[in-house]
């Protein structure tokens, strides 16, 4: 065995210079692989979020002026009197921020403190099934199966939990748990299928699972036309409410909507962060999504990993879908899912994937839900400038290089690509060059 050298002052790499411009202390070099706080945070997905739900803030701001009466009158005398023109527009933003503000947290214009508190209930509230089956579609991306099948997924698990609910007699507390594993089971077998299809088939997962939101939506349009869905009244296409066994029980009394659903998502929360970060299971999950063929190579079965990382996602938006209709809706509707299985997508992609990312995210497209349907009440904004301001966040998370371009970070997507300005000065100077070449220029 031959001893490794020693490296020297002539072999030894240079100290690479910190963001603040000073070197390493002692010359010990700083490893590349290892940057400074600050470039850290730059190259984080914390920033770029932020950043996302900036830009797209203020998109959303110009669009408000734009559709503002006040503001278009005011600028028809735009040059006679520009500051009237200005103070328009600042208060139509002011005002529909301000007013999203009171409809998602807190509204500090109500008479009573229940009313004040009611928004950060309602808003819990919907972002409480947003955030349980943002998690299963986080199980599939970390696992690298682009899960589409949300809304079916979530319809087939509030028709399993809302018939046990309505049609079952049990017990109170064996009634509610009864319902909410019908729930579990019935997302789970049903994302299951596309998990089979692309463990067997090797069929293409985007393709299968939205085809079977299609077989899902249409089936139950056809169940609540029969009289095991609707009982008696078969002339609405709604189910028999819930037996109050089987309802979510309420968290702060009756005055508000918020349940016990919220201690699932929390829960789901955490069953994500167990199984991604310290379980078998979530290491081969993430090995199959991070390089099929190794895993293969390393033993990893990739066909039963899909069928599991399906039955797993299928579960979780199962209970989405369960907990969306025994806490909230109560009975069954053609229109259960609305947009929750989408947007579960775009909270999952917001968090990326993680589990504090997906809590906040989905708190953060609640309120803009909340806050936007009372600010188009109040405002007479419409709105549809939510979900622009959604669109435009997720289209600015997906362009990371993007949103640092817009900032000025562009180099920070190539460390080591030299600056335009300057680069033959920065080049190092070739081998050849040496005193004779510099006597040579001199001459």
């Amino acid at each position: 065995m031959s001893a490794t050298p020693a490296s020297t002052p002539e072999t030894a790499d240079p100290a690479v210079p910190s963001l603040t411009g000073q070197g390493s202390p002692s010359g010990t070099p700083r490893s590349a692989d290892r940057p400074g706080l600050l470039q850290q945070i730059i190259r984080g997905d914390v920033l770029v979020v932020v950043l996302a739900f900036v830009f797209a803030v203020i998109i959303g701001s110009v669009l408000i002026v734009i559709a503002d009466e006040d503001v278009r009158a005011a600028a028809v005398y735009f040059f006679a009197r520009p500051g009237d023109t200005l103070a328009a527009a600042w208060g139509a933003i002011r005002d529909a921020y301000a007013a999203m503000f009171r409809g998602a947290i807190f509204d500090y214009q109500a008479r009573t403190p229940a009313r004040a508190f009611k928004p950060i209930t309602e808003t819990l509230t919907v972002a409480t099934p947003l955030i349980i089956a943002a998690c299963g579609m986080a199980v599939g991306f970390r696992a690298g199966l682009f899960n589409i099948g949300g809304t079916g997924q979530l319809i087939v698990g509030a028709m399993g939990a809302g018939y046990v609910g309505f049609a079952i007699d049990l017990p109170p507390v064996v009634h509610l748990v009864a319902a909410l594993v019908a729930g579990i089971v019935a997302g789970g077998i049903w994302g299951g299928i596309a998990g089979f299809l692309k463990a067997r088939f090797g069929a293409n997962e985007v393709i299968s699972t939205i085809m079977l939101n299609w077989i899902a939506t249409y089936g139950i349009m056809y169940a609540l036309k029969t009289k095991a869905f609707t009982g008696a009244n078969q002339a609405q296409p709604t189910s028999p409410a819930v037996a109050d066994d089987a309802a979510l029980p309420l968290l702060l009394g009756p005055q508000f909507r918020l349940h016990l659903g919220l201690v699932l998502a929390i829960a789901s929360i955490v069953f994500l962060w167990w199984l991604m970060s310290r379980s078998s299971l979530g290491f081969k999950f993430r090995a199959v999504g991070s390089n099929p063929r190794a895993a293969e190579v390393a033993g990893i079965d990739v066909g039963r990993s899909a069928l599991g990382v399906m039955l797993i996602a299928g579960a979780l938006v199962g209970l989405a879908g369960a907990v969306h209709v025994l806490g909230t809706e109560h009975r069954l509707t053609g229109g259960i899912a609305g947009s929750v299985g989408f947007d579960a997508i775009t909270v999952a992609l917001l968090g990326r994937s993680g589990p504090i990312g997906i809590l906040l995210a989905g708190i953060l497209f609640a309120a803009l839900g909340t806050g936007g349907r009372f600010m188009e009440t109040t405002q007479g904004v419409p709105l549809d400038l939510v979900q622009v301001i959604q669109a435009l966040v997720v289209l600015f998370i997906a362009a990371p290089p993007l949103v640092r371009a817009l900032v000025g970070l562009r180099r920070v997507d190539r460390p080591g690509a030299p600056r335009r300005r300057g680069r033959r000065r920065s080049q190092s100077p070739s081998p050849t060059s040496g005193p004779a070449a510099t006597e040579g220029e001199n001459a």
